[in-house]
């Protein structure tokens, strides 16, 4: 199986990676949609106990504005997905790879765009 992401897994606490990557999204134009905590939600709905998990969705508006305009229904695959998780106590960020996601698509103008959102969350990653 091809591998749809890509990750990296850092020296760092929970809460400062959290912090970091916020800061470092912030600077490549991606702005957080919405955050979501996976261990509160395991609790709250079925009382199970995981280490800290967000899922962060995270849009860079100039390039979702490109890719609406190439193919409206891209919104079916937008946002894009940052996961930082704990795992065997180590600290785990993970985003879902732009151009693996977009490939179902027919049009070399969107893969582009996919390529170009996709340098961006690796450098992002690559430098936490």
């Amino acid at each position: 199986m091809k591998k749809f992401w890509y990750k990296k897994e850092i020296n760092s606490s929970f809460d400062k990676a959290i912090d970091n990557l916020e800061f470092l999204l912030i600077e490549e134009w991606f702005w957080i949609l919405h955050r979501i905590d996976m261990q509160s939600i395991m609790k709250k709905k079925i009382d199970k106990n995981i280490l800290e998990y967000i899922i962060l969705w995270v849009c860079n508006p100039n390039l979702a504005s490109e890719f609406l305009d190439e193919e409206y229904e891209m919104w079916l695959l937008l946002p894009c997905n940052i996961i930082v998780y704990k795992k065997d106590w180590k600290v785990i960020i993970s985003t879902l790879l732009p151009t693996v996601a977009i490939n179902m698509i027919d049009n070399k103008n969107v893969l582009e765009i996919a390529k170009l959102a996709e340098e961006k969350l690796k450098k992002i990653i690559n430098k936490l």
